[in-house]
């Protein structure tokens, strides 16, 4: 029972630290508009599996690794600024063609996945809120459930992503070309100013 409550505790903290609307929310939002629902899962996805490997090393408190990631926060901060801002001017410039009814190839679910779970990774704040969280966790339990914590974090993590892919991809057809268009730059826009926020904090 109490691993349980453990399990269900840490669902709920995926669930939060996932649902705020954030680059890889604009992007599966984008995706699941542009290539079908799948595609935009294997982008929310990549972003679960980001959480989960923070949040292992949250949960098993391998605290070298933590210092590690704090020290280089600044390169890895530049480096996902730069990330975005990169996929912001893929997305200005990408072509908007007429959809079919097919998803999007494997491959590319591949790459989505890829892009972020390394852009979310690139994140080295977010492990100091895992720290915190599955430290105050530990305090309040008499079971210390590493892996549970960890397992429940992804379960969280990727039930928000297949929500918000599958109702997003259930209104793609409702949006012709130009529409198709404005949300390309709409979202664009939106990681340029995601970008320019994370330099602001490292630099400002």
């Amino acid at each position: 029972m109490e691993l349980l409550k453990v399990f269900v505790s840490s669902l709920l903290i995926g669930l939060s630290i996932a649902a705020p609307v954030g680059p890889i929310g604009v992007l599966t939002i984008q995706r699941s508009l542009d290539q079908g629902p799948r595609a935009g899962l294997a982008t929310g996805m990549g972003a679960a599996a980001a959480d989960a490997v923070y949040g292992a090393v949250g949960a098993f408190g391998v605290s070298w690794l933590i210092q590690a990631l704090v020290a280089v926060r600044l390169p890895l901060t530049l480096f996902g600024a730069g990330f975005l801002l990169w996929m912001a001017w893929k997305l200005a410039r990408a072509p908007v063609t007429a959809r079919t009814t097919t998803s999007a190839p494997a491959r590319k679910g591949w790459q989505y996945f890829a892009s972020t779970f390394v852009l979310t990774l690139s994140n080295p704040a977010t492990i100091l809120s895992f720290v915190a969280i599955f430290g105050a966790m530990a305090g309040r339990s008499s079971v210390t459930a590493p892996g549970t914590m960890v397992l429940g974090v992804l379960v969280g993590s990727a039930l928000w992503w297949l929500f918000l892919s599958s109702v997003v991809g259930r209104l793609r057809e409702r949006f012709d070309l130009r529409w198709q268009r404005r949300i390309n730059l709409g979202s664009a826009t939106v990681l340029v100013v995601f970008s320019l926020w994370q330099l602001t904090s490292v630099l400002g």
